[in-house]
């Protein structure tokens, strides 16, 4: 058995891919975890510290590790530099294959604020000499709770995403998947992450007035109008225009991939978004 670390530990979807490689048979031993926060973990004999923003840090974390699962960094502006780092960092260490979270269709065409840090990390891989994975996760399902909630007390869902569709999936279907890429036979491959069904807003709404028990409209806006309404609502302006630019790449056809291989990988299948939001709502 390969010894696998997981980068990002502490983290919702961390701490769910150690759950399922642990429900798969890998031993505790077997398992080294990286944090920056090593005292948010407890009782796993080998978790390490390990910050993307400290270089230094990361030789040591990833030593004796074969397969690494890279999970993508939540700060925009110092992802990419953390990502080269750890990358750079598991070459030094003698890692052989990196699992790495990327997002759906990282083109350079893609308008989403996202997909550029992502198809940079994923150009590094492909060019570190080491094995590699990219799992290209589709939008998490449990993002859309507020959009939901939301919807259902107002009976109204605005939206910029036009006429365009997009499928969903769980944290825990990706970390699913994550646990079968590492333990799989398979690599230098990207595999579009997706859940079963694409969506389109007028779907949505439809959706949130069957959770709900009432009619839910759909407002379709445009992106500027979509930022401003984000912004009336507490979220600050930058983040604004990063959530606006994943309706944008909906809308414009660029998050419309539909795949099994989170079915494939996980060896179930992935739950709907009816299904994630009816537990939560």
């Amino acid at each position: 058995m390969p010894t696998i670390g997981i980068s990002g530990a502490s983290g919702h979807l961390g701490r769910l891919a150690t759950q399922e490689l642990l429900d798969r048979g890998v031993a505790p031993d077997d398992l080294v975890l990286v944090t920056r926060n090593p005292d948010g973990l407890t009782g796993h004999p080998d978790v390490r510290h390990g910050d993307w923003t400290k270089p230094e840090t990361l030789a040591g974390a990833y030593e004796g590790v074969d397969r690494l699962l890279l999970i993508s960094g939540d700060d925009l502006g110092t992802r990419l530099a953390g990502h080269l780092a750890a990358i750079d960092a598991a070459k030094a260490a003698g890692v052989q294959r990196i699992v790495y979270t990327s997002a759906p269709n990282p083109v350079p065409e893609n308008p989403v604020a996202v997909a550029p840090s992502h198809r940079g990390t994923e150009e590094a891989l492909q060019a570190s000499g080491l094995g590699w994975i990219a799992l290209r996760n589709a939008l998490y399902a449990e993002f859309q709770v507020p959009d939901f909630q939301g919807a259902i007390a107002t009976g109204k869902l605005v939206s910029n995403q036009g006429e365009g569709r997009t499928t969903y999936i769980s944290r825990a279907d990706c970390a699913a998947a994550a646990a079968g890429a590492l333990l799989s036979d398979t690599e230098n491959v990207a595999y579009e992450i997706t859940g079963t069904e694409l969506l389109s807003p007028a779907d949505k709404a439809a959706l949130a007035a069957e959770l709900g028990g009432r009619p839910v409209e759909l407002v379709l806006v445009d992106d500027d109008a979509f930022a401003a309404g984000l912004v009336e609502h507490g979220i600050p302006a930058e983040g604004a225009q990063v959530i606006a630019s994943f309706g944008r790449a909906v809308r414009e056809g660029y998050l419309d991939q539909l795949t099994d291989a989170a079915e494939q990988l996980a060896g179930r299948p992935p739950r709907s978004l009816r299904d994630v939001l009816a537990s939560i709502i």
